[in-house]
């Protein structure tokens, strides 16, 4: 059986149109995967560690080859924690809204806190980086108000998706499945684009 974790970017609630497209798509996940566990990491929910002056100088103390200490012990383990609680699942979903053409910081917080050597990634002076998150998986749910393909810059850029999986590629997930709800808020009836939406985020979650 396998372990799933819904990691959740938007703070918006039932308001959260990547909060709704993630529910659709877990509904039909269960449906199809009823022995498998199924867990929810809202990163709004005040677990999440910050990774600041003491996490920097573990993160450099430890690609020194030493321990850290003191405060620095303390902001690692807390890091480490959330590490492990991440690493402990084979497959993810992760909902993410578009903010500013990026990802909510919530989420590129999560991605700093768990994303330390020896965890996600291991790094050779020669080879460079390697993912070590190797034999996971990951649908990811993007959504956005105005931005859309082929809408021209004034509409925004897409700098979300981009990012969000060059990191997952980084950090060895290369299974990677996707679901959009583009729908341009601002000038359109988005309810054609909702419907096709849901309907294609339940299909993925029947097979992912």
């Amino acid at each position: 059986m396998s372990r799933l974790l819904h990691v959740s970017a938007s703070p918006r609630g039932e308001a959260s149109e990547s909060l709704a497209l993630a529910a659709a798509f877990l509904d039909a996940y269960r449906e199809t995967h009823p022995g498998d566990t199924v867990d929810h990491h809202d990163l709004w929910d005040g677990t999440l560690p910050e990774f600041g002056p003491a996490g920097a100088g573990a993160k450099m103390t430890v690609f020194g080859g030493a321990d850290p200490s003191g405060a620095q012990e303390r902001a690692w383990a807390a890091a480490r924690a959330v590490f492990e609680r991440f690493d402990s699942y084979d497959r993810y979903l992760f909902s993410v809204p578009m903010w500013n053409s990026g990802v909510p910081y919530i989420l590129k917080q999560f991605i700093d806190v768990v994303s330390q050597p020896g965890w996600v990634f291991g790094f050779d002076a020669e080879r460079g980086y390697t993912g070590l998150l190797r034999g996971k998986k990951a649908a990811v749910v993007y959504t956005s108000a105005v931005y859309g393909d082929g809408r021209g810059p004034a509409f925004g850029a897409d700098f979300q998706s981009a990012f969000f999986e060059d990191w997952l590629r980084w950090a060895g997930v290369e299974d990677i499945t996707t679901v959009q709800f583009r729908p341009n808020l601002a000038t359109a009836d988005a309810e054609t684009g909702r419907r096709e939406a849901h309907a294609r985020a339940r299909e993925e979650g029947k097979r992912f």
